[in-house]
């Protein structure tokens, strides 16, 4: 069987171009994010998979649950999902949907994790500094890991830097056992 993100591909790709089109990115991507909470959640997605419930009621449920706050486009989006049994592949539909919205923007959600917090002057010098590397607008989380002894761990995207205590020590046994 397929992964599911090789499943979802085709269907964020649609849902991404036809947002582009329609120049609503952002509703979509609001959208999308509320619609794959939704199915998400346990019980939505025990009746999502119980197969007394037809495609159009499988719809219909998530469309009740989402009340007002779908739009035309997405609605028949979320229908086409349905008739296709796709529904549960929603997460990753939306996943990808956000990559292809952060490179169409050129921007980039950054974790910066270290050990302890970090000044609001050295977040700014650091997404600056990232900004220009990665060449995308950033927007930086500065985390607190307690379980760090020491140095940073950044997370963009598929890139993870370990610039961490416990990285360079685990890098070091490596080195030393090979």
């Amino acid at each position: 069987m397929a992964e599911p993100s090789t499943l979802a591909r085709p269907y964020a790709r649609a849902a991404f171009d036809y947002a582009l089109e329609s120049e609503d990115l952002a509703g979509w991507s609001r959208q999308l994010t509320l619609l794959a909470a939704l199915v998400t959640e346990q019980r939505v997605g025990s009746a999502l998979s119980s197969p007394s419930l037809s495609s159009p009621e499988q719809a219909e449920l998530v469309l009740g649950l989402a009340g007002d706050a779908l739009t035309r486009p997405v609605q028949n989006f979320l229908h086409i999902l349905a008739e296709n049994r796709r529904l549960p592949l929603l997460p990753a539909v939306q996943q990808q949907f956000e990559r292809l919205r952060a490179e169409q923007e050129k921007s980039v959600d950054v974790e910066v994790a270290t050990a302890y917090p970090l000044d609001e002057a050295l977040v700014e010098r650091l997404a600056s500094a990232l900004g220009n590397s990665l060449q995308r607008e950033v927007s930086l989380n500065a985390v607190v890991d307690p379980s760090l002894l020491g140095g940073i761990v950044v997370r963009a995207g598929d890139l993870v830097v370990d610039g961490s205590v416990r990285g360079r020590l685990a890098q070091l046994a490596g080195a030393m056992n090979s």
